[in-house]
């Protein structure tokens, strides 16, 4: 089951970075593979939302618990979809002299074995293509710093 844990240092703030991370009815407008999302309403922080994931032939609708703690965490927690478990959490912390390091993790395994030797080749291509659109997001709305 592919894990992966990084921590960077981004010009921007973590006020900045939780919106962005949090706006995910905005996913498909700038994450590779994300076609379609469904946010519920929030509800003291919490919101339920499905998410469409296609890559090649595959195309799987993922349903996630969100919790948004404004602007230090953002908690995925899966509930329905292709998947054995997901987790996913972000982390917030403005930085000294400006910026903010941000800490993500993420814990998955699917239940199919076919998906997991896929997605355990690709893990780490598919990791850095991820986080390169949520700096290139980020770019776009606040601008290089």
């Amino acid at each position: 089951m592919p894990k992966h844990r990084e921590v960077r240092r981004l010009p921007w703030s973590a006020a900045e970075m939780f919106d962005l991370v949090a706006d995910i009815g905005r996913y498909p407008e700038f994450l590779p593979w994300v076609q379609g999302m469904r946010v519920g309403p929030e509800r003291d922080g919490i919101v339920v939302a499905d998410m469409i994931v296609g890559f090649r032939m595959i195309r799987e609708k993922f349903t996630s618990r969100v919790t948004l703690d404004r602007p230090r965490t953002v908690h995925v927690e899966y509930l329905d979809g292709p998947m054995k478990h997901l987790f996913n959490d972000w982390t917030f912390r403005d930085a000294p002299g400006g910026g903010c390091e941000i800490d993500f993790a993420v814990d998955f395994e699917f239940r199919n074995r076919a998906f997991e030797a896929l997605a355990g080749m690709f893990f780490t291509q598919a990791f850095e293509k991820m986080v390169g659109a949520f700096v290139a997001r980020a770019e776009a709305l606040y601008g290089p710093r």
